[in-house]
């Protein structure tokens, strides 16, 4: 039985923990077991309040929820791990994302904050732990984000095929291969956070289902235009950025008259940023993973803006999308345990290349 590795992953839409039981292969994956589960209410509406207010933040409170994470995280390992059913599977290790909670790589001292303390995790789960994946990048000089790019070209790199690879969480980020080589990564801005912001505000509901209330309007194209011109957008990568720069308070600096109206114009915001990177690198081919690939709407726009391209979800390369980063950090582990770099300085501006992350062992 290969080495297994178990990963897990929470990202900028707060909705839970994915976690997989995966071993590694010659640019193939065995998922041996998944599951997701939702954070606590009370932890969840923790971390809401430290995120969307953090001036507010008390250093006792993110002391406990850094441990509270890290016990939570722990306990989904150990859910993922009872549903392997391979009696010799070998468990190497857990790479933890934690939850970021203010992503600061563009600081006089850049920094990027996970929370999930990963001696808690060790101690939980009673495996060995990789944490802390995004220090050494930025410690290096990079951005620290985004991390999954070297993951994308080791799975969905074709020899002699342009690929791009969207993944839409909260924050959307796009990978740019050329055959085996990869160009370029970075953070093409909003994915699902802002659509979710408001249709929470206006459907109390926690994202818009399909984008079905997106699809009853029509997007504001000068609204659209006058969002396309922040400065973010036109800067060149290396960049990334989180929910301290697009958020609900972004949204209020525009004026939205008709809700349905901006739902639309939000999820055109999110196509158009990813398909002109796309676009602008004369991509074959766009393989789309993380929640907004259940977003049927979107995934059309996607389609619609890129003729010619073959637009598909990355179970089309084997991988359901929702597990996709979840994966990445199991690999990301292996890679750190293995001693090897795993950043990519193209990607991320860093000077150099640089293993990622901290290993705490286990410790029952």
């Amino acid at each position: 039985m290969p080495d297994v590795f178990i990963g897990l992953m929470s990202g900028t839409s707060r909705d839970g923990i994915d976690a997989v039981a995966a071993s590694f292969g010659d640019r193939r994956i065995d998922l041996l077991a998944t599951h997701s589960q939702p954070y606590p209410d009370d932890l969840a509406d923790a971390l809401a309040r430290i995120i969307d207010a953090p001036d507010h933040v008390n250093l006792d409170h993110l002391g406990e929820l850094h441990a509270w994470v890290g016990e939570v995280f722990g306990e989904a390992a150990v859910s993922v791990r009872a549903k392997i059913t391979e009696p010799d599977a070998n468990i190497v290790a857990v790479g933890s994302h934690g939850q970021t909670i203010r992503h600061g790589a563009d600081s006089r001292h850049p920094f990027s904050l996970q929370i999930g303390c990963g001696a808690r995790v060790a101690s939980v789960s009673g495996l060995q732990t990789v944490a802390d994946f995004r220090s050494a990048d930025i410690a290096a000089g990079g951005q620290g984000a985004p991390l999954v790019p070297p993951f994308h070209q080791w799975l969905f790199a074709a020899p002699g095929k342009r690929t791009a690879v969207a993944n839409i969480g909260g924050i959307a980020n796009v990978t740019l291969l050329d055959g085996v080589d990869s160009v370029a990564g970075f953070d093409t801005g909003p994915g699902n956070t802002l659509m979710d912001g408001w249709t929470l505000r206006h459907l109390d509901e926690p994202y818009d289902n399909g984008g079905q209330w997106a699809s009853t309007a029509t997007a504001d194209p000068a609204l659209l235009t006058r969002m396309l011109d922040d400065p973010y957008f036109a800067r060149q990568s290396p960049k990334s950025t989180g929910l301290e720069y697009f958020n609900m308070d972004w949204l209020e600096r525009y004026e939205l008259a008709d809700p349905a109206v901006a739902q639309a114009t939000l999820l055109a915001l999110t196509a158009t940023t990813i398909t002109d990177a796309v676009a602008a690198f004369s991509a074959e081919r766009l393989l789309v993973c993380g929640g907004g690939a259940h977003n049927t709407a979107l995934m059309r726009a996607l389609a619609d803006a890129l003729p010619g391209v073959v637009v598909a979800t990355t179970e089309a390369n084997g991988i359901h999308p929702d597990w996709v980063e979840a994966t990445a950090f199991a690999w990301l582990a292996r890679e750190r345990i293995n001693h090897r770099a795993a950043n990519s300085p193209g990607v991320t501006g860093a000077t150099g290349p640089a293993c990622l992350g901290a290993v705490y062992p286990a410790t029952r």
